[in-house]
């Protein structure tokens, strides 16, 4: 059996083994581990197997990842997410759709700490969900919100998300953050546009509400939210200017977030070690994962697999938008079906000769990437967003319900990613000026 043939059994079987919910970094490492012996040695695979690991942890750029898990962690246990769907509703609750627009500005921020798209979905799921309903606002269009607006945490900086996909593309995690900051507020205004437009044909959607708030009250709900975007500015300004490194950042923001903690009098012992349990549980889960798919690229290196797909993808097409589009096909149809992360680790191995071939700019197309997962995490019938938002809502609402709404903020992403890619001054215009 050649080469690229055991490649693209592997391939199918790594798929075959994480559609049957066989942990992702598990899955990668099996497959490798006996690819890699099948096309040179079973003693070679257990080298390969001995060596990564250390290897690949030990690089200091993957430091980025504990130290904002633990920025993320501090600011949410210290309470310093608290009140930013209150504060959002006191800003534009009285525009048409006024606490789902609150819901998006509300997950931007909250996203922005912790960098994840489930927490997000998971809080506010409890949080705007009920406040929405008692508001007689329409279920599809409460959950929807909430399903879509979580998805900003994989785009917003500091992103997990994009710190993996750096060190695996050998890109810029610096310019990665600054590159997807415009990109993040063009999705979370383009959900708000929608938003308001559809309350204002359709008015039995959400009921406007009435109502003024005092300037005090506006005061006190700015005094709730100001730690959160002092972190957030703090962190990328300092990557932006170049006063710290991206590795750096993550680092001095968890010292920032503990600051204002202690300044705001919510920092405690019972916190901070359970800020770091946290930390503990979430960097071994991506570092299990990122380690099996290291292994999986050298087994997909060793097959001359992604190679000789460059090379007929080369010989057929020279546009790197028909290349973006058609890989924005793939990744639609197999975000229907496989978490993001998997997807992104099964498929750069393969997909970055082609587009190094092309010349094109890995800053954009990690936008691109990133933005193509988001629509995967709403997008049935996997939707991994709409499901923590039924487990957290019980019996009360169908999953159909939850995609219904969520179908809307599928059209707005899709209309927003193809700005993107037709426009990659978007993605680039801050990353080029950082330069």
């Amino acid at each position: 059996m050649d080469r690229v043939t055991i490649g693209i059994i592997g391939v199918v079987a790594a798929l075959g083994l994480i559609g049957l919910r066989v942990q992702v970094g598990v899955a990668l490492g099996i497959v490798a581990f006996f690819g890699i012996a099948a096309i040179t040695s079973i003693g070679a695979a257990w080298g390969i197997l001995a060596a990564i690991p250390s290897n690949f942890i030990a690089q200091w750029s993957l430091s980025a990842v504990p130290m904002f898990l633990l920025m993320g962690y501090i600011a949410a246990q210290a309470g310093l997410t608290k009140g930013l769907f209150e504060s959002a509703r006191i800003f534009v609750g009285r525009v048409p759709g006024g606490l789902a627009s609150a819901t998006v500005v509300a997950s931007a921020l909250f996203a922005s700490a912790s960098g994840s798209s489930v927490a997000t979905a998971a809080a506010f799921s409890r949080i705007a969900v009920p406040e929405m309903m008692k508001a007689n606002y329409k279920q599809s269009l409460a959950t929807g919100s909430v399903a879509a607006a979580g998805t900003l945490g994989s785009l917003i900086p500091p992103s997990i998300l994009l710190i993996v996909y750096g060190i695996f593309t050998d890109t810029s995690i610096g310019g990665l953050f600054v590159g997807g900051l415009l990109p993040g507020l063009l999705s979370a205004v383009a959900y708000i546009f929608m938003i308001t437009l559809r309350c204002w044909l359709d008015p039995t959607l959400a009921p406007v509400r009435e109502g003024n708030h005092t300037r005090a009250e506006k005061w006190a709900a700015f005094h709730d939210i100001w730690p959160l975007p002092t972190l957030i500015l703090g962190v990328l300004g300092g990557i932006f200017i170049g006063v710290f490194s991206p590795t750096e950042a993550g680092a001095i923001g968890a010292c920032l977030a503990a600051a204002i903690a202690l300044l705001r009098g919510t920092f405690s012992r019972k916190m901070f070690w359970r800020a770091l349990y946290e930390t503990a549980e979430g960097t071994a889960t991506i570092f299990i994962i990122a380690v099996g798919a290291t292994m999986f690229a050298v087994f997909l290196g060793l097959s001359s697999l992604p190679n000789v797909l460059s090379g007929i993808m080369l010989a057929h097409v020279n546009s790197p938008i028909a290349i973006i589009v058609a890989i924005a096909v793939l990744y639609v149809i197999l975000g229907m079906f496989v978490d993001s992360v998997s997807i992104m680790l099964l498929t750069i191995p393969i997909v970055q000769p082609i587009l190094s071939g092309l010349g094109v700019d890995m800053i954009w197309f990690g936008i691109i990437v990133i933005k193509l997962l988001e629509i995967g995490m709403i997008t049935p019938p996997v939707g991994l967003n709409v499901y923590v938002i039924r487990s957290a809502l019980g019996s009360s609402i169908s999953l159909a319900e939850v995609f219904k709404g969520a179908a809307w903020f599928i059209l707005t992403d899709i209309v927003t990613l193809t700005l993107l890619i037709l426009f990659p001054a978007i993605t680039l215009l801050l990353p080029g000026i950082m330069k």
